[in-house]
């Protein structure tokens, strides 16, 4: 993959004509780990659905892997915060994960051999292939999340757009997530998560802030300071020894 991953000029993003996040400048790399950072309501999972093609631009110019938005759909893996699937059908954790390969092949053609060799990998990068069997209904929330993620993974996809991928995660499942996205970082694909969690973000190579409109844009080390973290989370920045530690405003949603 050569194409930039994805390309934002003074987007405006939102709901109809409600304007969540306006004049975002993006430029982001095949291989690159980018965090959108805020508070519920700053827009961040609003611009990750944008990404993904689920909502359209209200203004400004927004390309994915050098092609309009929306077009390359079997290129890019959304994570929603929200799944309902494992509750309303008795799936196995497997079939959630062999779901990633439906896209990935025309209808009429059988899962394959590459397709099980992708599938199993990407259980074993999150750690649940011994929960293959398991219906999904019985997981625990975090390890109903870990399968989430290793269906993403099994999407092969150049573009992966997360939105809160450690929430529910316990240390062992944050440490297997931290290593899946080393792996589709060397793979070539580009990562861009939704976090409100600043620790999250500093693993990342680029973050954006984000309150209704970019506040900094930049490495977590340059951007991460503070007074930049006070104006996008407006209150509740406390340092703790060398660790800042931010109580989040609860706004209302970002949808």
């Amino acid at each position: 993959m050569t194409e930039t991953a994805v390309v934002a000029r003074r987007l405006s993003v939102g709901y109809g004509a409600k304007v969540i996040l306006s004049g975002v400048d993006a430029f982001l790399k095949p291989g690159g780990s980018t965090a959108l950072v805020g508070s519920n309501g700053s827009g961040k999972s609003t611009l990750l659905k944008t990404l993904a093609g689920l909502l359209p631009v209200i203004d400004g110019g927004l390309e994915v892997l050098g092609r309009p938005v929306g077009e390359l759909t079997g290129r890019v893996a959304y994570l929603s915060q929200f799944h309902q699937s494992g509750f309303v059908l008795p799936l196995r954790a497997i079939d959630v994960v062999r779901m990633a390969r439906y896209d990935q092949r025309a209808r009429w053609q059988r899962q394959t051999k590459i397709d099980d060799e992708i599938v199993k990998e990407s259980m074993m990068l999150m750690s649940v292939d011994d929960l293959a069997m398991k219906p999904l209904r019985d997981l625990s929330g975090g390890q109903q999340q870990r399968i989430y993620l290793a269906q993403v993974l099994a999407r092969r996809a150049d573009l992966l757009l997360l939105d809160e991928p450690t929430a529910g995660l316990d240390a062992p499942g944050r440490a297997a997530y931290i290593d899946a996205l080393s792996f589709e970082k060397n793979r070539g694909a580009a990562v861009v998560t939704a976090t409100h969690d600043v620790g999250e973000a500093s693993t990342c190579d680029r973050v954006l802030l984000l309150a209704g409109r970019v506040i900094a844009d930049g490495p977590p080390n340059v951007v991460m300071t503070p007074e930049n973290l006070l104006e996008t989370f407006g209150i509740g920045l406390t340092k703790v020894g060398d660790q800042l530690v931010v109580t989040e405003h609860h706004h209302d949603h970002d949808h």
